[in-house]
C-alpha cells in the first residue's frame, strides 16, 4: 500500500471549486481545501442585514463547500498582503476595480508556497477556459501557472482535456480520461455533473462574492481613495461600502444613510467612530458623516437625512446629532427636496 497523493484545493465557496476538488478526491487523491480571505468576499453579510436578500443562505460558502467534500478546510487571511494587488496590478483591473489575473496569480502562488511547506503534491483550481473574461482565458491560463511559480503542478480538472498535460496527470497521479474539457460560460455541464455527484445544493453557478468585480462598489471605493488622497482602506471601510446609500455634498465629506433597520442596526456599531444623525420627530433612518463638515455642511447633512425619513414632507423634522465626544445635540430642519440634490452627490 501506497500512501496517496496530496493535493490542496482552492475554495472559493462557487460550484466549479466544489467540483474540481470533487473530481479529484474520487480518484483516490487526498484533497484539503484552501481558501484566501481578502475581506472583499464577505458572503453572508448582506443577506443577513437586507430584507430583500434575507432568503439567500446566511453562511459561509467556502466552509459548506468544505462540508459537503467532508475536507479540511484553511482559511488563511490575506488581507494587507492583498492590497498591493490591488493598489498595482501588473495585468489591470477589469471592468471595475477587480484585478483578476493578479488576483488569480496571487492566490496560486499562496497556493504553491503552502504545499511546499506542507508536502502536498499539487493544486486544483474550478477554473473553466472563456469563463471569466480576464483571468479565464487559454492565452492567460499559461500565465496564471508561469507568474506564480506553480508551473505543471496547477491542474485544472473541469478543463483539463482542454490544455497540455500537467505532472499529475503524467505522472499517474490523476487519470486524465476522467477528467473534463469544460469551455464557455454555460454552466449546464456543471450542474449536470453536480447532479452525477448527487451535488444540489450549492451557491448561485453564475454567482461570486467578489465586491471589486461590482460596479457601484468600485465606484464607492474609487470615491473613497480620491477622497482620502491615496489608495488605502481597513476592514471598516470594505464592509461600510456596501451598507447604506452614499452621498458625498462635497469633497471633504459624506453621508452614509441607513436604507432599511437591518443596515441601520448594523451602522449603530460605528457611531462611536462617525458623527451620526438620527431623526427624532418621525420615523427615519441613522445616518454616518465621514469627514469633517462645517456647521452649514452639518445642516445640510441634517435637511438629506430628513428627506430620507418619513417627514419628507413636513415643514420641519427634528434630529439628535452625535460627535465624535458622544455629545448630543437637537437639529431642527426643513427636509431638502429632490430637485436640491444634485446626481453627482450620488456615489
Amino acid at each position: 500500500m501506497t500512501e496517496p497523493r496530496k493535493a490542496v484545493a482552492l475554495i472559493s465557496g462557487g460550484l466549479d471549486s466544489l467540483l474540481a476538488a470533487k473530481v479529484i478526491q474520487s480518484q483516490g487523491v487526498h484533497v484539503e481545501g484552501i481558501n484566501f480571505f481578502t475581506g472583499f468576499c464577505v458572503e453572508g453579510h448582506t443577506h443577513a442585514i437586507r430584507k430583500r436578500d434575507q432568503r439567500k443562505p446566511k453562511r459561509n460558502n467556502a466552509l459548506w463547500v468544505a462540508e459537503q467534500l467532508g475536507i479540511k478546510l484553511h482559511i488563511v487571511d490575506i488581507v494587507d498582503e492583498y492590497k498591493e494587488v490591488l493598489f498595482n496590478p501588473k495585468h489591470g483591473y477589469g471592468a471595475n476595480l477587480n484585478p483578476c489575473l493578479d488576483c488569480k496569480i496571487f492566490m496560486v502562488r499562496k497556493a504553491f508556497e503552502w504545499i511546499r511547506a506542507r508536502g502536498f503534491d499539487f493544486i486544483i483550481t474550478g477554473e473553466v477556459i472563456g469563463q471569466r473574461p480576464m483571468s479565464q482565458r487559454k492565452d492567460t491560463m499559461p500565465v496564471v501557472a508561469g507568474e506564480s511559480g506553480a508551473e505543471d503542478l496547477l491542474l485544472r480538472p473541469l478543463c483539463a482535456k482542454n490544455l497540455p498535460e500537467t505532472l499529475p496527470e503524467r505522472e499517474g497521479w490523476v487519470d486524465r480520461d476522467k477528467l473534463y474539457g469544460f469551455s464557455g460560460r454555460n454552466r449546464k455541464p456543471q450542474m449536470a455533473l453536480a447532479e452525477s455527484f448527487g451535488l444540489t445544493d450549492y451557491a448561485q453557478p453564475a454567482g461570486g462574492c467578489c465586491f471589486l468585480t461590482d460596479q457601484q462598489y468600485s465606484k464607492k471605493l474609487a470615491d473613497l481613495w480620491q477622497a482620502r488622497g491615496s489608495k488605502q482602506y481597513e476592514m471598516d471601510d470594505i464592509m461600510l461600502l456596501k451598507v447604506g446609500r452614499h452621498l458625498r455634498p462635497a469633497p471633504h465629506f459624506k453621508l452614509i444613510i441607513a436604507r432599511e433597520e437591518g443596515e441601520a442596526k448594523f451602522l449603530q456599531g460605528y457611531r462611536k467612530q462617525f458623527i451620526s444623525l438620527k431623526t427624532t420627530s418621525h420615523g427615519g433612518p441613522l445616518a454616518l458623516i465621514d469627514g469633517e463638515p462645517n456647521a452649514d455642511e452639518i445642516e445640510l447633512a441634517a435637511r438629506l437625512v430628513a428627506r430620507y425619513s418619513q417627514g419628507r414632507d413636513a415643514e420641519l423634522v427634528d434630529l439628535e446629532l452625535t460627535d465624535l465626544q458622544g455629545e448630543t445635540r437637537q437639529l431642527s430642519v426643513t427636509p431638502i427636496q429632490p430637485h436640491e440634490i444634485p446626481q453627482e452627490w450620488f456615489i
